[in-house]
């Protein structure tokens, strides 16, 4: 069996360090500070949560989240931030935020621009007729408590989303500084760690691919905060913004049909740049300037899983009407498809939903949505493991997680399979929770946070 870290996965480990969420500060590793951990991989490097739970066993708090959302919660220290959109039914007791300082107005179908706005597709929501409230919850992470409850925006939403999204989907972002809420079309707010708010980003109204719903997080490297609008409409964008006064620091046009999959901030040779999945293609940015350095068609439509890197290559994936899996290269510019900076690829039983799991070099992905999982060598690009069947899984939506020689795989009904890290599928443990749960879990020092549909639970070993 191939042990968790090898040489090649030490320098990954090493690799990502560099680029982690504010990378500045240890205590991000601490953490969980964003969409796919300090590491933005899906793997917590210092974190030990427990291997055995239930409603009965090593809940530390279970507590009920007003609204809807879908979005992994962001641990830090004492604190733990979530996102959600209370309809009308469910309004919180909350006053609307006050005026923003520096205030500034400004899944599943496949095909390319289809244009239609809201309107149309399968599983598509009815446009709301009520008012939501946009909303950012801080609890204490003891005891689950809520210390402070903003709503950022208070509004009808312009169009209804897929009925298995939520108008909360975009994770939280912290780097114990600053807190980031987004919200898609209800924008980007930014408030301190006390909840006062700071200034906020008004982006306009995406036009969703089916009315199919917004999903993708920003990512915050630095005093940088990056953020990717990809819909139906020929406004698509990627922007940076300081993330202490809101201001713009860069945009750059781009050309794609409606994005899910969240920025990923990589260095190559002492230089950041960002790197964007998508169904045209995927493509890279200077990180200072916006300045694109290079792009690979290949993907299948609805791009939606977070690429993840290592040390000198970038994983895209995708798996709706089709499958794709490329091993970059970084570190080349202009149109990489065709090219020896294409490692290796793949081109079966890739993830829909799901984003990959990066640990060392094991490169976990689950199939479609389904409940099975491959496993590849990221150095041959051999896999350990092809679409192996999760026994008694059936559904995923979450991504898979990483801490301690383990690897957490959630599935829809609120099971979870804990796996041993290794080029063999072995299963240390099953655990299950009476909620539905789609949101990727978050893992914290001895902790582990699972946003189920209903409530948020706090699990802990004894």
């Amino acid at each position: 069996m191939k042990t968790v870290y090898p040489s090649a996965g030490l320098l990954a480990i090493l690799f990502t360090l560099r680029v982690a969420v504010a990378a500045d500060d240890a205590g991000a590793l601490q953490n969980w500070p964003q969409w796919r951990g300090p590491l933005a991989t899906g793997v917590a490097p210092e974190a030990d949560p427990p291997l055995e739970w239930s409603e009965t066993k090593n809940v530390k708090w279970k507590v009920k989240i007003p609204g809807e959302g879908s979005s992994t919660p962001a641990i830090w220290g004492d604190r733990v931030f979530v996102l959600t959109a209370v309809g009308p039914e469910k309004k919180t007791e909350v006053k609307p935020a006050a005026p923003p300082v520096g205030s500034e107005t400004n899944s599943p179908a496949g095909g390319r621009r289809g244009r239609g706005g809201p309107g149309g597709g399968f599983g598509r929501g009815e446009k709301p007729t009520e008012k939501y409230q946009f909303t950012v919850m801080c609890l204490d992470r003891q005891t689950g408590k809520t210390l402070w409850q903003k709503v950022a925006r208070e509004e009808v939403p312009h169009a209804g989303h897929q009925q298995n999204n939520t108008f909360a989907s975009g994770s939280p972002i912290t780097d114990g500084k600053v807190v980031l809420a987004y919200f898609g079309s209800q924008g980007l707010h930014c408030y301190d760690r006390d909840g006062n708010l700071k200034w906020e980003k008004d982006f306009g109204q995406m036009q969703t691919k089916m009315g199919f719903g917004e999903g993708a997080s920003p990512t915050l490297h630095g005093d940088t905060v990056i953020v990717n609008w990809d819909d139906e409409t020929d406004n698509d964008f990627i922007a940076a913004f300081d993330k202490n006064t809101g201001k713009q620091l860069w945009k750059t046009s781009r050309n794609e049909s409606t994005g899910w999959s969240t920025p990923l901030v990589v260095e190559h040779e002492k230089k950041l740049q960002v790197v964007v999945n998508a169904t045209g293609k995927v493509r890279s940015y200077d990180f200072a300037t916006g300045q694109e350095l290079w792009s690979c068609g290949g993907q299948t439509a609805n791009a939606i899983p977070s690429p993840v890197a290592d040390a000198d290559t970038v994983y895209c994936t995708s798996g709706f009407r089709g499958a794709a899996l490329f091993a970059i290269r970084l570190g080349r510019t202009g149109d990489l498809a065709g090219t020896d900076a294409i490692r290796w690829s793949y081109d079966k039983d890739m993830p829909y939903v799901p984003s990959p799991l990066l640990v060392g070099d094991l490169l976990y992905v689950v199939k479609v949505n389904t409940g099975m999982l491959s496993c590849f060598d990221t150095q041959s690009g051999k896999p350990h493991f092809a679409a192996e069947r999760l026994e008694g899984v059936n559904e995923i939506y979450a991504s898979p997680v990483a801490a301690k020689g383990r690897v957490y795989v959630l599935s829809r009904d609120g099971k979870c399979l804990v796996l041993k890290t290794g080029a063999k599928l072995e299963i240390l443990a099953t655990n299950k929770l009476d909620d539905r749960t789609d949101a990727s879990i978050a893992l914290a020092g001895k902790e582990l946070f699972i946003r189920g549909q209903q409530s948020l639970y706090c699990i802990a070993g004894p």
